[in-house]
């Protein structure tokens, strides 16, 4: 694929996730995608397919009343894109660690997509 392809495939997903449109963001995704969450070097979320990626996107919904990943910069290698995000999220629930509904997440981080037969294999979101 070229890279205007992959561009928009990401650009496809963002939009989707920022407006909690689950059946978008499961669009480009291929059958076998592996999406793992790193925050501060630990891996907090691994799942293994479309469905059960599709199953914690429905589920992180009700932790957020607003979210919105933003792209500061994009690097292309043959079959992979890596993008910075800016992110931004506000609570809709109290959370176990003390953080409040209404509380707003800001997170610097970065994704990276890798691809097999024009859809998205791996997705890693890194924080």
């Amino acid at each position: 694929m070229r890279q205007d392809a992959y561009k928009k495939i990401i650009d496809n997903y963002i939009k989707a996730y920022n407006e909690f449109d689950i059946e978008s963001m499961m669009r480009d995704m291929h059958d076998d995608v592996l999406f793992e969450n790193i925050s501060n070097g630990e891996v907090t979320l691994i799942t293994h397919g479309i469905a059960e990626l599709r199953s914690q996107a429905e589920q992180a919904i009700e932790y957020l009343r607003e979210r919105e990943q933003k792209i500061t910069s994009i690097t292309f290698g043959s079959d992979e894109v890596e993008v910075d995000i800016d992110y931004t999220g506000v609570l809709a629930i109290d959370l176990p660690d003390g953080s409040k509904a209404g509380n707003k997440i800001e997170l610097h981080g970065k994704s990276i997509s890798k691809f097999k037969d024009g859809k998205i294999i791996e997705l890693h979101d890194i924080s």
